[in-house]
Formats: structure tokens, sequence, C-alpha cells
């Protein structure tokens, strides 16, 4: 079974959440906003009595090496609620100021507020993006009816985490998503160790990029045949 993941917005937990992946050799996408951030760490919104930061342009590079990035819009806006050259204009310049930064393709795409319609849909289609992640639960991720509207398995939270991903081993693809915020204690954290460390240990299962299911990579198909 292939497993994907993906985490949103770029705050400073994120360093702890990289942390855990790399020791378990953990692939995954980071959801980003380049109009949200500064050169330093800055303020960003509170979280449950706490502050959270954004992260810095002058960390990210080294922060996120060796992980795939992708669009979450410029600015975050909710884009139902916006009008339409404002909707393309976030995607738009979200991807390119992505792309120019990380040196790498930005093909995958995902909903702030996981909020979108079909003239929002079809923006992001037209911006090139391989597929846009909303945040419905479905059991069968892959292949998606429509990859502008791909649902993942489920947040990386839900209390039926684990049921959904032996219900996903039939299917061939587990994805999850989720905040680093989210984690807010120290429990939390130990407790998303082990569940990242269960899946590597996994015979059954082998790690990869969201956007690697759509591009099919060589260095995919390489790892799954190991």
């Amino acid at each position: 079974m292939r497993v994907v993941q993906c985490w949103d917005d770029g705050v400073s937990s994120d360093l702890q959440l990289v942390d855990i992946l790399h020791r378990h050799n953990a692939k995954s996408t980071f959801n980003l906003n380049p109009g949200l951030y500064g050169n330093q760490r800055r303020a960003a919104w509170n979280y449950r009595g706490k502050e959270l930061v954004y992260l810095g342009w002058s960390e990210m590079a080294e922060v996120y090496a060796g992980f795939m990035i992708a669009n979450h819009t410029a600015t975050h806006k909710r884009l139902t609620e916006e009008a339409p050259e404002a909707v393309r204009r976030e995607i738009r310049d979200g991807r390119a100021r992505l792309q120019d930064f990380f040196g790498q393709p930005v093909d995958g795409f995902a909903y702030p507020f996981g909020v979108y319609n079909p003239e929002v849909m079809e923006s992001v289609r037209e911006a090139g993006h391989l597929y846009a992640r909303t945040v419905v639960g479905v059991d069968h991720p892959f292949p998606p009816d429509d990859p502008m509207a791909f649902h993942p398995s489920c947040h990386v939270l839900a209390d039926d985490f684990w049921a959904r991903y032996e219900r996903a081993k039939s299917g061939g693809v587990f994805y999850f998503w989720g905040h680093s915020f989210e984690f807010t204690s120290a429990d939390q954290w130990a407790e998303f160790d082990a569940k990242i460390a269960r899946i590597s240990s996994d015979p059954d299962t082998v790690w990869g990029n969201v956007a690697d299911l759509f591009i099919g990579t060589a260095t995919f198909r390489e790892a799954e045949e190991v």
C-alpha cells in the first residue's frame, strides 16, 4: 500500500514534525502560503490559547529540504468568497512564488479551510496543478473521480485512523493530512511519533509523495519494488 501525507500552513511546530519524519524516513508534502511569510519568523494566530509563529523564508529551504511543496494559495483566503480574478491571483501567485523559491515543481494544491466550488476547482486546474486536496474523508481516495477534489482518507487525529488505514490496504492508497500545531502536548507528539514509526515498519506499505500518485515517478516505482 502507498501511504502519503501532507501538512498545512508552514508554522514553527513543523520543525518538530520534520524531525520525526526524517527519523522514520517518511515522505511528506507541505502546503504553504508564500504571501504570509517574512524573511524571519513572525506571529501567525492563536490556537487554543497559544500564539503560533510562521516560519521565515530564511529557514524554509533547510526545514523542508527533502520534502515536496504544494500550494495553499498566496494568503490563505476563503476562495469561495473571493471575486474570480482574486481567486485566480491567489492560486497563480502562490504556485509561482513557491516554485521560484524552492526550485521544484509545485504540482499539488490544498483548499484553504477546505472550501471550494466548481469555479474554484477550474481555476486550480487552469493554474497547472495535478490535484487539489479537500478535507473530506473517504475510504478509498485514489483514483479520485476528479483530481481537483482529491479527498484524503482521514485527518491525522481521526479517532478511526487505524481502522481506515487497514481498510485502505484493499484500495492501495492511504492518505492523511493535518497541521503540526494541532499537537498541543508531549503525549500527542509521542503518539504521532509512534504512528509514523508503525507505518514505516509495516512491510505492506511504502511511503510516497502525493503528486507521485499522479505522475508515477521512477523513484516511487523503484521504492515499491524494494
